[in-house]
């Protein structure tokens, strides 16, 4: 699956859950909760209305309500069993990466490393560390496991 269809699964579950939680929710919040354009949640909320996840009905002359059907629980449930094997994936592969990573730091004589980077994933490369036991170190002299965005590259070993 790529980056960007996972992007949208994302965003429909995040959209069926906001709207279980309030159905009079409007498409301008909606937006503003998922960091989006009104536009994205607008095409969004039509696919979903397609899918047969979705109903809309009028609440008052301008407000619509949206109401989440059985398939729209249904799709919020695969949605969210889709969301959570792809996290323990990315988590798996990048433990695994980094594990293989700190054998090549250890064979070169280094017993610490640099984490360049922040976030889930810098977390994940720390734990790793901690566990193999390896040191985490601010010294520019030590190899660094260098991330952009989930993946993880080592550099500074000759």
């Amino acid at each position: 699956m790529s980056a960007e269809s996972a992007n949208e699964e994302l965003r429909e579950l995040t959209l069926l859950e906001r709207i279980e939680n309030d159905p009079d929710v409007n498409q301008s919040t909606l937006a503003t909760q998922l960091g989006v354009a009104v536009g994205t949640v607008n095409w969004h909320l039509k696919r979903l209305i397609a899918k047969g996840a979705v109903k809309v009905s009028r609440a008052e002359r301008k407000k619509l309500r949206y109401i989440i059907t059985p398939e729209g629980l249904a799709l919020r449930a695969r949605l969210a069993v889709d969301y959570v094997e792809r996290s323990f994936s990315v988590y798996r592969h990048t433990r695994q990466r980094v594990k293989d990573y700190l054998v090549k730091v250890r064979k070169a004589g280094y017993d610490r490393v640099r984490i360049l980077g922040s976030g889930d994933v810098a977390d994940i490369c720390k734990l790793t560390c901690m566990e193999q036991g390896i040191s985490v170190v601010s010294d520019k002299n030590a190899p660094a496991l260098v991330l952009d965005g989930y993946k993880v590259r080592l550099e500074g070993l000759e």
